[in-house]
């Protein structure tokens, strides 16, 4: 086994291990500065029972002892491919591993986290199963001694419209990207890619993946472990007016875009600020908007008027 090094026209660093075997997953890990839990969520996933992976890990400008770890695996490992970039945050990373993916489908694991040994074996045969462009399994978040399924999948059954694919993914709460699988060309199909250098950047990826694919299929038994890491990046960032601002776009972009696809749904499960106004840094005038409603409030939580729009 051989390790190649190459420098691409915008500056990203590519080590890849040589192998020649077309895999049915490709496995993307957007890694920064995770030097204490890194290996962990390798181990997850060098030991999947599904053999047929590549696992592209994303170096989005780690300046701890990340690399480090991620080479030593990718040196044992022929199924790893390594890439290096400057920090663009986590949209970009993921981005990259897209671009670089030759599997049959495409799944997301944050470096702070991990999965099942089966996780995808499970995920692919019924993916396969059904045809189908997503599969979906539970999602655990971990971390303060406390664990807890944000999302408890107990049955496998395949959805094929809008709203039951909403419903099943929770998907106006809890936009995640990481405990799914995506059938690589469906997403090309429809361009479906990651905003780059925002916070937020999974909920308009999973509302447009959601909205185009042509079902998604429940897989229960099998778990996303999602560690809640006092040293994310979110976690540092989440009263900065950058995360903020972030948010509510984020927000505003997956409205936008149901709107303009009239999707049938129900109303009042996406909202996102239209319009406020400040006094001293305070606001006294915010305007919320969903699908066909619109809510007036003062001080950003007493509502003074709601109506159909």
């Amino acid at each position: 086994m051989s390790i190649n090094e190459t420098i691409n026209e915008s500056g990203v660093t590519e080590v890849t291990a040589n192998y020649l075997q077309k895999p049915k997953i490709s496995i993307i890990v957007p890694v920064f500065n995770s030097e204490k839990y890194i290996e962990k969520c390798l181990l997850s996933l060098i030991n999947q029972t599904e053999k047929e992976i590549e696992i592209i890990i994303v170096n989005d400008g780690s300046d701890d002892n990340s690399e480090k770890i991620v080479t030593e695996f990718a040196q044992n490992d022929t199924r790893i491919v390594y890439v290096k970039q400057e920090h663009k945050l986590q949209g970009a990373a993921r981005n990259t591993g897209i671009n670089l993916a030759r599997g049959e489908y495409i799944g997301f694991v944050d470096s702070d986290d991990w999965v099942d040994s089966d996780y995808f074996e499970k995920l692919y045969s019924a993916a396969k199963k059904y045809n189908s462009d997503l599969a979906l399994a539970t999602n655990v978040r971990t971390g303060n001694g406390k664990t807890k399924k944000r999302l408890n999948i107990t049955k496998e059954i395949f959805y094929t419209d809008l709203q039951s694919k909403f419903d099943i993914c929770n998907q106006w709460k809890d936009g995640c990207p990481t405990n799914k699988i995506y059938r690589k060309e469906f997403l090309q199909k429809n361009n479906i890619l990651y905003p780059e250098n925002v916070f937020c950047e999974d909920k308009i990826f999973t509302t447009k993946a959601l909205y185009h694919a042509n079902g998604i299929v429940s897989v229960p038994g099998i778990y996303y472990y999602y560690y809640r890491n006092p040293d994310s990046t979110v976690k540092k960032k989440y009263k900065t007016s950058k995360f903020k601002n972030d948010k509510n776009n984020a927000r505003l972009e997956v409205l936008k875009f149901l709107k303009e696809n009239n999707a049938q749904i129900r109303d009042k499960d996406f909202w996102a600020i239209v319009k406020s106004i400040y006094i001293f840094g305070i606001p006294v005038y915010t305007k919320k908007e969903s699908l066909h409603t619109a809510r007036h409030y003062i001080l950003s939580f007493i509502k003074i008027k709601e109506e159909k729009i």
